[in-house]
């Protein structure tokens, strides 16, 4: 079922043998440009168009209006509206330790630094809408945002054929205290957000997960807004030896299958009996999952078994796949913990499925994949503010510093730069002398 790579001593997994595909598809880039550019031009009469061609619904208005959120929430029963509050104590908590500060210091001379933290007025959050109910994903877009302490923040999630957003979905967003909704998804949700229509206002950010068409209009507007992340398919990296048992790994790795048919999984692994007993524990639970079709194909196109010599090796490996999700299945979990540097998030143990990073623990599961773990970071509080550098000279301190801006700007060939200081210096040694006169 999943294929395998055996590493002998001394040799390493690269990224040839791992196949994986990266970046935006062309083809889907090019559909997702002809939307953007439709939605730029045409605004919300683009977008009914766009609503009607891809998900069946002509829509008079696409704001969610307070009754519809308030019906929604009635139709949910109390176990998810109390597992939903659990679930955004728990996402606020952790992303209240986040919370960056503005920091000012008077230095002696006359010099004042600092940094401003100042939250984003309004952002914009997608959440994957349509056939499917991802609320949790509401929770973990809209909570650090509010954390941060955003002014404004338009939800924007596909409706379903009949024009309507799934409940629960909605419940999430009354739990977070989301009110502006719009039943708009796919690329054309993207840029309504990022150039805004008469209905929906342009925000300064996007944010969230969404297919392969919403990925590849973020791409497509970041730098007219910003985006958190171009995300691809979702991936999970199982890190285990002997101790691991083959039932956990084989569920973790269909929790991540069950996805998508381009999920990727992989099962990373010193001992060379495992991979057998994972593969009959598979079977037996596919066999139970009703959404087996989906899981059985993404295990097969997409999973991979690497077998490795010794920890050192799989801990290169990880490191080289820089997953998305990586769990530590191995005796002493947390010991391995400083010799990681590569994921989105780090699970320890046998008892700390992705399912509860995925729900209720805290961390967000808005995380990098494809690799990027390498050089990104998960979604975050950091996410929805900027920072300013705040500067504040003395005379005494630009005489100070000057001479060192005048040599630096006389050497790249900028003279305004270093005039800018001169005459200023100049300015004020001519005042001190008129004062002198006077008296």
């Amino acid at each position: 079922m999943l294929r395998r790579i055996v590493l002998e001593p001394g040799q390493r997994l690269t990224e040839a043998d791992l196949a994986r595909s990266g970046g935006v598809d062309a083809e889907i880039l090019g559909v997702a440009a002809k939307i953007v550019d439709d939605v730029r031009a045409r605004g919300d009469e683009a977008l009914r168009a766009l609503t009607k061609q891809f998900d069946g619904c002509d829509l008079a208005d696409f704001r969610v209006t307070e009754e519809e959120i308030e019906a929604a929430v009635a139709q949910c029963d109390e176990a998810f509206l109390d597992a939903l509050t659990v679930a955004a104590g728990a996402i606020e908590d952790f992303h209240r330790r986040q919370l960056p500060q503005s920091w000012f210091n008077a230095q002696e001379g006359g010099v004042f630094l600092g940094q401003k933290i100042t939250p984003l007025a309004r952002v914009g959050i997608y959440v994957p809408g349509g056939r499917a109910r991802y609320p949790s994903s509401v929770l973990m877009t809209a909570i650090p945002a509010i954390v941060a302490g955003v002014d404004e923040i338009a939800m924007v999630v596909p409706p379903a054929a009949d024009g309507t957003v799934n409940p629960y979905t909605l419940a999430a967003a009354a739990e977070a205290g989301v009110t502006e909704i719009y039943k708009v998804g796919g690329a054309q949700a993207v840029a309504a957000l990022a150039y805004g229509t008469d209905t929906i206002p342009r925000v300064d950010k996007v944010v969230g997960p969404g297919n392969a068409y919403v990925t590849a209009a973020k791409k497509l507007v970041m730098g007219d807004v910003g985006i958190d992340m171009l995300a691809g398919p979702s991936e999970v990296l199982v890190l285990a030896d002997e101790t691991a048992v083959p039932a956990f790994v084989a569920i973790d790795l269909m929790a991540q299958a069950e996805h998508d048919p381009r999920a990727a999984t992989y099962l990373v692994t010193t001992d060379p009996e495992l991979p057998d007993l994972v593969e009959e524990a598979l079977r037996a639970l596919i066999d139970e999952s009703p959404r087996g079709e989906i899981t059985q194909r993404s295990l097969t196109d997409n999973g991979v078994v690497i077998i490795c010599p010794d920890i050192v090796a799989a801990l290169e490996t990880s490191d080289l796949i820089a997953p998305e999700h990586l769990e530590v299945q191995m005796a002493d979990p947390y010991e391995l913990l400083g010799s990681i540097r590569n994921a989105g998030a780090i699970f320890l143990g046998p008892w700390t499925p992705e399912s509860v990073g995925d729900y209720v623990a805290g961390p967000n599961h808005v995380l990098p994949t494809g690799g990027t773990a390498r050089f990104s970071s998960p979604l975050s509080v950091d996410d929805f503010v900027k920072k300013s550098s705040v500067l504040g000279y003395s005379y005494e301190a630009l005489e100070m510093d000057g001479p060192t801006v005048l040599e630096l700007a006389g050497k790249e060939g900028l003279w305004a730069h270093g005039r800018a200081v001169s005459l200023r210096l100049d300015a004020a040694e001519q005042f001190r002398l008129s004062l002198e006169e006077e008296e």
